[in-house]
């Protein structure tokens, strides 16, 4: 099953010719789910070749413009484009009210239902539980109400065995009652035990987005062991005093907090846009954390 994220921006502050601002596409079983959303960010999904109809979740770290100006351009579209279907927002409560100002100014009655989820950023708080995933808040420490994102994929049901299934013929009902851990009995009364029947599941995945922040290993503990970390990276280690100063990080930093927190990868992103050339960040990380790769606009990592 799928666990996947594309990067559809990866630079701060302004967007560039070869670089956007932050957004990103995460994919668990289909469902997809858009972080952060920045000016261009319709375009970048139309080069991917991904349908924003079928987002129905979108998650806005904090209301620096280059994280949420291409939201209302998303709402919009979306009206524009006939959607019926609803349309989940979770930010900082003052995004509603600037949700609101637009749609009142630009007298918009929204074909949809538009759901905002107004979350507290200096809290870790579950704020969605889907169907095969949940996620939830991460603090940042930014000089501004933020936050990063958790994503956790729920446990899979355990698999039936392939050789218990030859010569067999199942019920749907019998597959369902093996899957929810029952013991199968056959019709001259033969005990299955469900545990020699079934192979345990995959491990479930997850994948943390912390953007925008400065060095801070409190948030260790809660994305310990992740199989995909993205931190933001916006300074090289030359420039320590200016992401200090910035409430940013250096991309050493960000692989620091990879080593502590026992991440499988990290991805770097959120690259000032001094740097044309992002070789040089990424063998700082790499002196550190080895697994570290950068977020390229257009590439997808499958969990």
């Amino acid at each position: 099953m799928t666990f996947s994220v594309s990067i559809l921006g990866s630079g701060a502050a302004i967007p560039l010719t070869h670089r956007n601002p932050s957004a990103q596409l995460v994919d668990v079983h289909g469902q997809l789910f858009l972080f952060d959303c920045a000016e261009g960010t319709q375009v970048q999904l139309r080069r991917q070749h991904i349908s924003i109809q079928k987002i129905d979740h979108i998650f806005i770290t904090h209301l620096h413009g280059d994280h949420y100006f291409g939201l209302m351009g998303m709402i919009t579209t979306l009206h524009l484009l006939g959607r019926e279907n609803e349309l989940n927002i979770y930010a900082y409560y003052q995004l509603e009210e600037i949700i609101q100002k637009h749609l009142q100014a630009s007298q918009t009655v929204l074909r949809y239902p538009l759901i905002f989820h107004a979350i507290d950023p200096e809290k870790h708080n579950m704020i969605m539980d889907g169907k095969y995933a949940t996620v939830s808040t991460i603090p940042m420490s930014h000089n501004f109400p933020t936050c990063g994102f958790l994503v956790r994929e729920k446990e899979a049901q355990p698999n039936i065995r392939k050789d218990f299934l030859v010569g067999k013929k199942l019920a749907n009902e019998d597959y369902k009652k093996i899957k929810d851990g029952e013991d199968y009995i056959d019709k001259d009364g033969k005990v299955y035990a469900n545990a020699d029947i079934t192979r345990p599941p995959r491990p479930p995945r997850s994948y943390a987005y912390c953007t925008d922040t400065a060095y801070d290993e409190s948030i260790v503990p809660i994305v310990k062991d992740v199989d995909l970390l993205y931190h933001e990276a916006t300074f090289m280690d030359d420039r320590k005093k200016d992401a200090a100063e910035k409430y940013h990080s250096t991309a050493s930093q960000a692989a620091a907090i990879a080593k502590l927190a026992g991440a499988k990868k990290l991805v770097l992103g959120h690259f000032s846009a001094r740097y044309k050339d992002l070789d040089g960040l990424l063998a700082e990380a790499k002196e550190v954390f080895p697994a570290s790769v950068l977020a390229e606009e257009g590439i997808t990592l499958s969990l």
